[in-house]
């Protein structure tokens, strides 16, 4: 009964940040454009569920920003809401292939 409660957790918690990223991105993962507290906008792989180039802080994620050389919080954003240039930089700069 107790796996049962854990399975059911992981997944319901799973399913909100599904949930969460589609609301900011209009996508479920994959690859999204971020931007981290300091504006710098780029490209990453987001994974619902599994952290493979980032920390994660409850719903937040740490990742290296490859714009700002620098560590910091980053938050999915939608591509429709960009400015064309701005979706062009975010779209040409990715961070770290998955190894």
């Amino acid at each position: 009964m107790r796996r049962r409660r854990v399975a059911v957790a992981a997944l319901a918690t799973v399913a909100f940040e599904a949930l969460a990223v589609r609301a900011l991105s209009g996508r479920f993962g994959g690859h999204i454009v971020v931007r981290c507290r300091g504006g710098h906008l780029f490209t990453t792989i987001w994974i619902p569920g599994a952290s493979v180039k980032s920390m994660r802080l409850g719903f937040w994620r740490v990742q290296y920003c490859p714009v700002g050389h620098h560590w910091s919080i980053v938050t999915p954003v939608r591509v429709s809401e960009l400015s064309d240039e701005d979706a062009a930089a975010a779209a040409e700069q990715h961070d770290l292939p998955v190894p």
